[in-house]
């Protein structure tokens, strides 16, 4: 199941909120996720457990994190289809993912565990 939410929703936290603050998930991501108001959420739930998600502000993908590949290339795609997304500084290790997701890879050597992605 896929969701679109912002921190504003009644249920937001019940499925996000382990997220903000977890080490384990910035230490794998090298991001922080932070619940900021203009955000909006695309989570991927299997039995009500998170197994996906990637945030926008502004048409600009913030975060993306997941412990299924398959449910984050279809939030992706589903992010893609919904919106015009604009060039967008994301973490590296979902790059095959994007790919398959038919987002570009811009080159760049700015980053060490970023990379930049657009349509």
């Amino acid at each position: 199941m896929i969701l679109k939410m912002n921190n504003k929703d009644e249920k937001f936290y019940q499925y996000m909120g382990k997220v903000f603050g977890s080490r384990k998930i910035q230490n794998k991501t090298n991001d922080r996720i932070y619940d900021d108001d203009d955000k909006i959420w695309y989570i991927s739930l299997e039995d009500d457990e998170l197994v996906a998600f990637v945030s926008l502000c502004n048409n600009v993908i913030k975060n993306v994190y997941a412990t299924n590949d398959v449910a984050l290339e279809k939030l992706l795609k589903k992010v893609k289809k919904e919106n015009i997304v604009n060039s967008s500084t994301v973490t590296n290790i979902y790059k095959e993912i994007y790919i398959k997701a038919d987002y570009k890879l811009q080159e760049t050597n700015n980053y060490k565990n970023f990379v930049v992605i657009s349509e």
